[in-house]
């Protein structure tokens, strides 16, 4: 068995498992489920509003799912949305700014105590890696492998 693969598995699986838990019980604070998280926060970057489909491609999700994050942020007043249909400006409310700046904050402060025992040297190569895992995986799966033939 290859325990390089099996470390990697176990480890992202378990990273992402915690962090999902963290996250819907933070956005359950606000009536949400936490994959809706990655919306709050992508509107809170763009003040000036985003698209529905804007969000798709910036929170890599198809419409369907923005379509159900929306419908759901919409009842809860932490969004606002300028026209009707998949083009309308969709901003968040004062409640929304609100809910983004806490969910924020929770993540930082989460994300400070689990690197705790990391110098900031070791953080700053982990998300550099981090982030070059992601790449070349998206790459892959888009791509294939390189030996694969069609």
């Amino acid at each position: 068995m290859n325990n390089r693969f099996e470390s990697f598995t176990a480890a992202i699986f378990e990273i992402s498992r915690c962090w999902h838990k963290l996250v819907a019980k933070e956005m359950n604070k606000f009536g949400l489920r936490g994959p809706y998280a990655v919306y709050l926060l992508t509107l809170a970057g763009h003040p000036e509003g985003l698209t529905a489909g804007q969000l798709c491609d910036l929170c890599h999700r198809d419409k369907s799912d923005v379509s159900r994050a929306m419908m759901a942020m919409k009842a809860e007043t932490l969004i606002f949305r300028s026209g009707t249909g998949y083009r309308a400006k969709i901003t968040l409310t004062e409640k929304g700014l609100a809910a983004a700046e806490q969910v924020s904050a929770r993540a930082d402060q989460a994300v400070e105590i689990v690197g705790r025992d990391l110098s900031e040297e070791e953080r700053t190569v982990f998300y550099r890696s981090l982030e070059q895992i992601a790449d070349n995986l998206l790459e892959l799966v888009q791509n294939g492998f390189p030996d694969e033939t069609e």
